[in-house]
């Protein structure tokens, strides 16, 4: 296996720390996966058997309802383990994870995880870290869903994504991955009709712009004080660290 793709498997959180020999060894067992945009990886409810590293590209994870409704429940950045329930004690996949665009992932066989635990002191911590960060995510949501009016819960799931995979453009920041109006309704529990009304407010206020699955956030700032209550600092909003770094 190349040097240079190695060197990349070196740069993600799980495996930091380990020489090029132990980088290379990782990257043989491996198997590589390139796949465009709208790919299933998996489905929810299918057998666990492999875990993966997400090292291009975005995913999503969705779940359906009984009534056949999509919902996003999270998106996966770059450098994270996912479909890991080998370690969670799953047996069945409990999400089904999509390619919100082009991506490249590796993937290695159940087997090797309590090998890799036992081998690289970085693997399991880093992965279990990220794992927890999602609960604190899926916590803040429900929050959100609970006690936020709409247009809150819209501005805070576009002010997590850019905070996310938030890159900076000539006009403010664009979140790094195609985005529709009914994805923001999947993530943020309303209607399109509600969300394209939120958004093309937005636009003629010029908090945002919006062409066909992309969103750049041109006030991020105005976008944090509509997520909070009135009266409070926007530091106290809990992705502001993630969300000033995309800024800046």
């Amino acid at each position: 296996m190349k040097t240079y793709e190695a060197a990349r498997l070196g740069q993600t959180p799980p495996f930091l720390g380990l020489h090029m020999q132990q980088l290379r060894d990782v990257m043989a067992l491996a198997e590589p996966r390139r796949l465009l945009g709208g790919t299933v990886i998996f489905d929810e409810g299918q057998p666990v058997r492999r875990f993966s590293l997400l090292m291009t590209g975005d995913i999503r994870f969705v779940r359906l309802t009984a009534e056949g409704d999509q919902i996003i429940v999270l998106h996966i950045q770059v450098g994270q383990m996912f479909g890991i329930g080998v370690a969670l004690g799953q047996i069945t996949h409990q999400t089904t994870a999509i390619a919100a665009n082009d991506c490249l992932l590796l993937s290695w066989p159940n087997a090797l995880w309590s090998v890799f635990c036992a081998a690289y002191p970085a693997f399991a911590a880093a992965t279990f870290r990220a794992v927890g960060a999602r609960a604190d995510e899926m916590s803040n949501r429900i929050v959100e869903l609970s006690t936020k009016l709409v247009e809150q819960r819209i501005a805070c799931a576009l002010l997590r994504m850019i905070g996310q995979s938030g890159r900076k453009v000539g006009g403010g920041v664009e979140i790094g991955f195609p985005l529709t109006r009914g994805n923001i309704a999947d993530m943020t529990g309303t209607t399109l009709h509600t969300v394209s009304r939120v958004l093309s407010s937005w636009e003629r206020l010029r908090l945002i712009e919006s062409t066909r699955c992309h969103i750049v956030v041109i006030d991020p700032h105005r976008l944090v004080m509509i997520s909070l209550a009135t009266g409070r600092s926007p530091t106290d909003h809990p992705g502001f660290a993630e969300i000033a770094a995309a800024i800046h």
